[in-house]
């Protein structure tokens, strides 16, 4: 097969660790006879520092023309970097948020779970860990607070904003329907988070989610008012299995159930439409302080490109292959710094990239 894939390095780390995720994608092309075509691609500061704006059009053709978007991540320090002296509309992630709706990428799948070898680094008691945890967490991506109308304007002498959070039934419909057939493949059991005591566009979620719920009679169903979730996820995270939120509660909720898997560099994502085509990225940011050190964590990058090949690709056994690989260098006792603990071997970014592109 020839796998036609989009690199959007980034900002900050994001160079560093698409780097070691291509070096893992072409060594399982390699081992399994197929052939891979890269077309590198600005977004974020690095397309600002180019082109003045975080996303050209030329940009979001090249993505479309690929089979798949491999990202690495997107933005700089907010306090110093001068991208966040431009208009909101021109500031890094506002080419992230274009992206996505370009693409029709509507459902964004982030897995979360413990492997045992990091148990050290999780910062929850052993009896809470239990036997460890596996969810994936399903957030709608391209509607909600962060696409509803904004503004900010003086009244009376007084400045007030606006942000409006809506949803159609066919939004929440869609992202729903993916949410059970996830859960169908995995221990059949969806939490359904909202905030449904205070606000319609969450009783209106809970309305919808329950009407798709019937068309899979196989599948759990149970609500969970967000607060309550994210007391949940730290006091007993085994008892989730796929978590299915709207936008800006996923993004709140996969940011906490990353640092419980031991360190954001662990999480990977996939950000899916109605077709294969996907934008595969980790969860965690770019990181500025540590850009340029060889010394972020890349797994959760080289993770986004095994869900890559098995989503957009259809390539389960070389998506395991990579999975495998990650599980057997971590066996072996590497760490990078932020997942070290005693008795293992301290790496860098592209030794670990090189462990585990050794292994595929």
């Amino acid at each position: 097969m020839n796998c036609k894939i989009a690199l959007i390095s980034g900002d900050g780390i994001g160079p560093e660790i698409v780097r070691e995720a291509k070096k893992v994608l072409d060594a399982a092309a390699k081992k399994y006879g197929h052939t891979i075509t890269y077309t590198d691609v600005l977004m974020g500061g690095a397309s600002i520092d180019v082109h003045g704006i975080p996303l050209t059009d030329s940009a979001i053709s090249d993505c479309q023309a690929a089979d798949a978007v491999l990202m690495g991540s997107i933005g700089g320090n907010t306090s110093t970097s001068p991208w966040y002296q431009l208009p909101a509309d021109r500031r890094p992630e506002a080419g992230l948020l274009k992206l996505r709706k370009s693409l029709r990428l509507f459902a964004n799948l982030r897995p979360a779970s413990l492997y045992q070898e990091l148990k050290a680094a999780c910062p929850l008691r052993n009896e809470i860990i239990g036997d460890g945890f596996d969810l994936m967490i399903m957030r709608e991506l391209t509607g909600g607070l962060y696409f509803g109308e904004r503004k900010t304007v003086e009244e009376n002498g007084i400045l007030k904003a606006y942000d409006t959070l809506t949803y159609d039934e066919n939004e929440i419909r869609r992202i729903a329907k993916k949410g059970f057939e996830i859960a169908q493949k995995r221990r059949k059991k969806v939490t359904s988070v909202d905030k449904a005591n205070v606000s319609d566009s969450s009783r209106l979620w809970r309305k919808v989610v329950e009407e798709v719920a019937k068309d899979y009679p196989d599948v759990l169903l149970e609500h969970m008012l967000v607060d309550n979730c994210a007391m949940q996820l730290v006091k007993d995270p085994g008892q989730f299995d796929v978590i299915l939120t709207e936008n800006m509660f996923g993004d709140i909720l996969s940011d906490e159930a990353s640092m419980i898997t031991g360190s954001i560099g662990m999480l990977p994502s996939a950000s899916l439409n109605d077709t294969k085509f996907g934008l595969y990225e980790p969860s965690g940011g770019s990181a500025p302080d540590i850009a340029g050190q060889n010394i972020a964590n890349p797994i959760a990058t080289i993770l986004s490109a095994a869900m890559m090949l098995r989503f957009s690709f259809d390539l389960d056994q070389e998506a395991d292959a990579v999975e495998q690989a990650v599980q057997k260098v971590l066996t072996e006792g590497y760490r990078t710094g932020d997942i070290m603990s005693e008795g293992c071997t301290k790496v860098s970014t592209s030794e670990m990239g090189d462990l585990i592109a050794e292994r595929i």
